[in-house]
């Protein structure tokens, strides 16, 4: 009796790492771009952006404070089509436009400055053209040369539709 149900463990354990097998299988043959989007840093963006590729970039300007801000990350970034059409399309970016470490961006090296309440990086100021304003998105070509700026925030109908205008 005691080995009939020995037999019975093995096989419901073989059977479990058996269907754990196959999740993580199926899961790893799912891309990234399936389901999430690939943000890059602003540096990682000026390595790529010599003109050799045909995607542009959105970048996704914002603080750590901006309410509005995370609720794009939370909507508008997470949803289905909104991640198809950037991952086929976009590098996306992600910048902190308060941030305090350095930001090399192509080729030149943008400080934090005390402004207002929390200070800029001077890379923020001169991607949103000098009026801060969050969250906003900031278009550039494959040179990494500016396409258009556009604060507020977006639905995700709202982002499609502005996209596809690009």
């Amino acid at each position: 009796m005691r080995l009939e149900k020995f037999f019975e463990m093995r096989k419901l354990i073989f059977y479990t790492l058996m269907i754990g097998v196959l999740t993580i299988v199926s899961c790893k043959n799912k891309t990234v771009s399936d389901t999430e989007l690939n943000w890059l840093t602003i540096e990682e963006a000026s390595k790529i952006g010599s003109g050799n590729n045909d995607k542009k970039f959105l970048v996704d300007v914002y603080t750590d404070w901006c309410g509005w801000c995370k609720v794009m990350d939370k909507k508008t970034f997470t949803d289905p089509a909104v991640i198809k059409y950037l991952n086929e399309n976009f590098y996306v970016v992600k910048f902190n436009a308060e941030q305090k470490e350095p930001a090399m961006f192509k080729g030149k090296k943008y400080e934090w400055t005390p402004m207002g309440r929390n200070g800029v990086n001077q890379l923020g100021v001169e991607l949103l053209q000098g009026r801060l304003s969050y969250p906003t998105i900031v278009y550039l070509n494959s040179n990494l040369e500016p396409l258009a700026v556009r604060p507020g925030y977006k639905t995700p109908e709202q982002l499609l539709a502005e996209l596809q205008m690009l």
